[in-house]
C-alpha cells in the first residue's frame, strides 16, 4: 500500500489568538464549543482578534498531520479555493510531509475556510468556523488512486452535514475497504451526532472502528449512562474508542477491553487534543500495537499538542513514544 493512513474532511485554516474571557462576552462568543458562522461574522471576528498564529487545520487534517509526524505515509483529501489562504494551506500541508492530492480550485464561488480560535487563560478554546468551500467536498474530489492504496481511512462526522460530503465519505470508504483497507470515523461532536444519529448508528455497525468522546457516545445512544452507551456500541461495532477529557480512555473490541490511564496535564491550548489522540491511536493500529499500547500512544500525542498553541505537534512524537517505552 502506498499510504498508511489517509483522511478526508474539512480543510480549515486555523487562526489562533489568546484572549481574556471578557473578550468572549463582548463578542458574544460561546465559550468552549465550535460554532459555525457566516462570512460577515467571520470577517468581523478576524478584524477583532488582533495578533494570531495561522496553522492549517481541520479535525481529520490535524490527525493525518500527526500521523505524518510519526513517520508514516499519510495523505489528506480536502477542498480549498485558489486564494491566499487556500494556497498557503496546500503548500504548508505538503511541506510538512503530508500528501495533499487536490490542488486549490480556481474560480471557486466560495473562499477557503477559516476558523478563528480564541484561547482563554484556562486553555479552553472557543472556535468560530466559516466553512466556505471546504464543506463542498464531494465524490468528485475523492481520488481513487489514493483511497485504493491506503491501509487506514479516517473520516469526520461533519462530512454528513451535506449530501455531497456524505457521498464523498461513502465513496472513500468503499474504495478503501474494497482494496483491503480499514475505514473508520470520528463522531466529531454531540451536536453533529444529534443531527445524524440514525446514519451514525448505521456506520457504527458497518465501519471498522469509531472514535468519540463520552458526550458523543451518550448522545449517539441517547442515554446519560456512559457504561450503557459503550456496551451498546461494543455490541454494534468491531472497535470503539471513548476519550473522557483527562480520565481513562476506554477501548473495546469484541470481548476485549482496555482502560488506558491519562496523565494529568494543564493545557496551554486544548485545540486538537482529540485529533492528536486519533493520530497516536491510528499509528498504533497501523503498526500492530495492542489496544492498550495504541491508546497510550494516543494519550501521549494528545498531551503534546495541548502543551502549546495550535493543533499540530511541535515535538517529535516518535521520540516521545520512545521515551515512554512505547516503541
Amino acid at each position: 500500500m502506498k499510504y498508511d493512513v489517509i483522511g478526508i474532511g474539512n480543510a480549515v485554516m486555523d487562526m489562533i489568538a489568546p484572549v481574556e474571557d471578557d473578550f468572549l462576552t463582548e463578542m458574544a462568543i460561546q465559550k468552549g464549543i465550535m460554532q459555525l458562522i457566516e462570512k460577515d461574522r467571520s470577517d468581523m471576528l478576524f478584524a477583532a482578534m488582533g495578533g494570531h498564529r495561522r496553522i492549517p487545520g481541520g479535525s481529520v487534517a490535524n490527525t493525518v498531520a500527526g500521523v505524518g509526524n510519526l513517520g508514516l505515509k499519510a495523505a489528506f483529501i480536502g477542498k480549498v479555493c485558489d486564494d491566499e489562504i487556500g494556497r498557503a494551506y496546500v503548500e504548508e500541508t505538503r511541506a510538512a510531509g503530508t500528501d495533499c492530492p487536490n490542488d486549490p480550485v480556481a474560480g471557486g464561488d466560495l473562499p477557503s475556510s477559516r476558523s478563528m480560535i480564541f484561547v482563554s487563560p484556562d486553555g479552553e478554546r472557543s472556535m468560530n468556523t466559516y466553512l466556505g468551500i471546504s464543506s463542498e467536498v464531494g465524490p468528485d474530489d475523492v481520488p481513487e488512486d489514493v483511497c485504493n492504496q491506503a491501509r487506514i481511512l479516517f473520516l469526520e462526522g461533519y462530512l454528513y452535514d451535506k449530501d455531497k460530503g456524505k457521498q464523498a465519505f461513502e465513496t472513500a470508504a468503499r474504495l478503501t475497504r474494497s482494496a483491503g483497507g480499514m475505514a473508520g470515523i470520528a463522531l466529531s461532536d454531540p451536536f453533529c451526532v444529534d443531527r445524524h444519529r440514525d446514519d451514525f448508528r448505521k456506520l457504527v455497525k458497518e465501519l471498522d472502528y469509531v472514535i468519540g468522546n463520552e458526550h458523543e457516545w451518550k448522545s449517539l445512544y441517547q442515554t446519560e449512562d456512559l457504561t450503557e452507551a459503550l456496551d451498546l456500541a461494543a455490541g454494534d461495532s468491531g472497535l470503539i474508542v471513548c476519550t473522557r477529557s483527562g480520565k481513562d480512555v476506554v477501548i473495546m473490541k469484541g470481548h476485549e477491553r482496555a482502560n488506558v490511564s491519562v496523565r494529568e496535564v494543564t493545557p496551554v491550548d486544548a485545540t486538537g487534543a482529540g485529533d492528536l489522540f486519533a493520530s497516536g491511536f491510528l499509528y498504533g493500529l497501523a503498526t500492530g500495537a495492542d489496544l492498550s499500547r495504541a491508546g497510550r500512544m494516543g494519550c501521549v500525542a494528545a498531551a503534546e499538542v495541548i502543551s502549546h498553541f495550535g493543533a499540530r505537534p511541535e515535538a517529535d512524537l516518535k521520540t516521545l513514544f520512545a521515551s515512554e517505552g512505547l516503541i
